[in-house]
């Protein structure tokens, strides 16, 4: 299995080779994952950086803003998801929660900031099968399911998003409610930090990161005026992350979200 693994990752690497750019930058010859993300439902927690030491990539160091450190718990949907191009028929709509943290990589074109991800919830065996075998990512299949009360979130300044999952026997979730008009984070606002990140970083088993770049347009917010976390969480996220998500979110807000590329860049060593 595991040189099976091997083969298939030097062929998306071959795939989705990056070209260098004049300016620095670099474009991919074609997204590895694409689709829509939407709804994102968001809830930020400040918590001690000595528990996310274990977690961090290879190559990368946390990233922090005014001092403080975050993890995140982000509920969306993912849309008509593509393959190397190919529709994924059976997965056109799925639920995903998150739980993520934030880091940065020093380039020679700058830093890069990113997120890190410690668990991922889908509820489509076959997605979550595939990001195991391409990412080594720690991803589970659970029963999901979402409510969306927003008729068009480019109209309307209230609503809310729920999304629930089922473990040990209960039901989990994750709730945020918007009553103000969307807008762009503001600069260096804790929103922008949290929100403006298009680069990924997974740990591999034999020592390594994988980095690769989220291609979408800037998103609008809406603020949460109020948001709830219910949660088994020495169970689903273990008892040290756990005493953290237990306590009040310092912010909560909802992402409008909009199509975006997953594109495989390069494996890095520590």
């Amino acid at each position: 299995m595991g040189s099976f693994c091997g083969l298939v990752n030097k062929w998306l690497n071959f795939i989705c080779t990056v070209r260098r750019q004049p300016n620095g930058g670099v474009k991919p010859r074609l997204g590895f994952l694409a689709g829509e993300l939407r709804y994102l439902a968001m809830l930020n927690f400040e918590i001690d950086p000595e528990a996310l030491f274990p977690h961090v990539p290879p190559g990368t160091e946390i990233d922090m803003w005014r001092g403080k450190t975050f993890i995140s718990v982000v509920g969306f949907l993912f849309l008509h998801a593509r393959i190397l191009g190919v529709p994924i028929f059976s997965h056109r709509c799925f639920e995903q929660v998150s739980l993520r943290f934030y880091v940065r990589r020093e380039t020679e074109g700058g830093v890069r900031r990113g997120v890190a991800f410690i668990k991922q919830i889908v509820s489509k065996q076959a997605t979550a099968s595939i990001a195991r075998l391409l990412y080594s990512k720690h991803f589970v299949t659970l029963p999901m399911t979402h409510k969306v009360d927003f008729s068009d979130l480019a109209e309307r300044a209230s609503g809310n998003i729920e999304y629930t999952w089922y473990h040990h026997g209960k039901w989990h979730g994750i709730h945020v409610e918007v009553k103000d008009d969307a807008g762009f984070p503001l600069p260096d606002s804790e929103e922008e930090f949290t929100i403006e990140r298009y680069w990924g970083y997974s740990s591999q088993a034999n020592g390594s990161c994988l980095e690769y770049r989220v291609e979408h347009p800037r998103w609008r917010v809406w603020l949460g005026s109020a948001s709830a976390f219910t949660c088994d969480d020495a169970t689903a996220y273990g008892p040290d992350l756990g005493a953290c998500l237990i306590r009040t979110p310092s912010s909560a807000l909802v992402a409008e979200g909009s199509p975006v590329t997953v594109c495989r860049v390069n494996p890095l060593v520590a």
